[in-house]
């Protein structure tokens, strides 16, 4: 990870959760195969293969144009506007989901048939 401050990341930004703050909220399906952080305020949502690409959409939507993973293990940045992966600072942690949180989740909400699902 690089210590150059990079516009549009926020390292001190908390994480809104530990789940996509949409979903959980019952905007859409209400599950999701992996998560994303924000690396400018730190919400979290769903990846684009996800039913509802929460991620993305607030990205676009509040024009915070980095996100990263919130899976853990992960530590990639990335630039919606490039189109481009970045190396960026270390984050306010925690920096992933629970690691005893299930994959695709959350926990209950996931279908049978959630392959047939993602995009």
């Amino acid at each position: 990870m690089t210590d150059q401050a990079i516009p549009g990341i926020d390292p001190t930004a908390a994480p809104s959760g530990q789940g996509c703050a949409e979903c959980l909220t019952g905007d859409g399906p209400g599950w999701w195969f992996h998560l994303r952080r924000c690396a400018a305020c730190g919400h979290i949502g769903c990846c684009d293969s996800s039913p509802s690409q929460h991620g993305t959409k607030h990205a676009k939507a509040a024009g915070h144009p980095f996100i990263t993973s919130y899976e853990p293990g992960e530590d990639w940045f990335y630039n919606n506007e490039t189109q481009q992966f970045y190396e960026g600072p270390q984050l306010a942690p925690p920096t992933s989901h629970p690691a005893d949180q299930p994959v695709p989740g959350p926990a209950g909400a996931v279908p049978e048939n959630w392959q047939q699902q993602l995009h």
